[in-house]
């Protein structure tokens, strides 16, 4: 999971941050509003964590601009204006959810969670494909309720492409996902990450999950759902019925 922090608060940022890590997120931190909004521009976060009272302008512009560009990237604002006509402006700008500082570190996760879960598309705190469920809270993968013990990357992967089931991941937003743009090193150990994880999951009893897109990336797809045939396999297919009416 990718979160922006938009916090101008050193010592608040520090330990969000902290708090965020420790649950395996990759985080990133801006401390004014026009670094936020050209951050959200550029990269796929999962949530933005957003406080209301900014040097350059109000959260509440923040959350404007996100709307009015149609990015429906979910914001959590973490602030500490408690009265009910602050919550209600920023409800109807857009935000996703309002908490109020002093807060409870198990809360703000909690709640995270549950939207991220939710703009997924989610309900519940696991998430089930074919055999393998994954734990969202614990970070945990089963296959038919047998743990599938992962690295903390692996375990990255994992989840990043359960909660775009369907969707072609590129090596690139792997390397995002896992490294926030620092430190990257070189493309290719994502096929190594992969690699290693497809042999867990097939040692587990999960096979064919994960597939393959030659020249753009990986996808996780439902076992349930029809395979996607090719346009050369579907010409192929074709050919024989023609020959025989003509």
């Amino acid at each position: 999971m990718r979160v922006l922090l938009v916090e101008d608060d050193l010592t608040t940022a520090r330990g969000v941050t902290l708090m965020l890590k420790t649950q395996g997120m990759i985080v990133d931190a801006a401390d004014t509003g026009e670094e936020a909004l050209e951050l959200a521009r550029l990269y796929d976060y999962d949530i933005i964590v957003l406080d209301l009272m900014l040097p350059d302008m109000e959260g509440y512009e923040v959350v404007r601009r996100l709307r009015a560009a149609r990015r429906a990237t979910p914001v959590l604002i973490l602030s500490g204006l408690s009265r009910p006509g602050a919550k209600v402006k920023g409800f109807g700008l857009g935000a996703d959810d309002f908490i109020v500082k002093p807060f409870d570190s198990q809360e703000l996760i909690a709640r995270i969670q549950a939207i991220v879960r939710r703009t997924k598309g989610f309900s519940q705190p696991s998430v089930a494909v074919g055999n393998l469920t994954l734990d969202l809270g614990a970070r945990e993968a089963r296959v038919e309720g047998r743990p599938v013990h992962l690295t903390g990357k692996e375990y990255a992967i994992l989840e990043l492409l359960t909660l775009r089931k369907g969707m072609v991941m590129t090596k690139e937003a792997f390397l995002n996902h896992l490294y926030g743009g620092m430190d990257e090193p070189e493309v290719k150990i994502i096929d190594v990450f992969i690699c290693k994880l497809r042999k867990k999951l097939a040692g587990a009893g999960c096979n064919e999950l994960i597939g393959t897109v030659w020249g753009r990336g990986y996808v996780l797809r439902d076992p349930s759902a029809a395979p996607i045939r090719s346009a050369a396999a579907l010409r192929a297919a074709e050919t024989p019925a023609t020959h025989a009416a003509a």
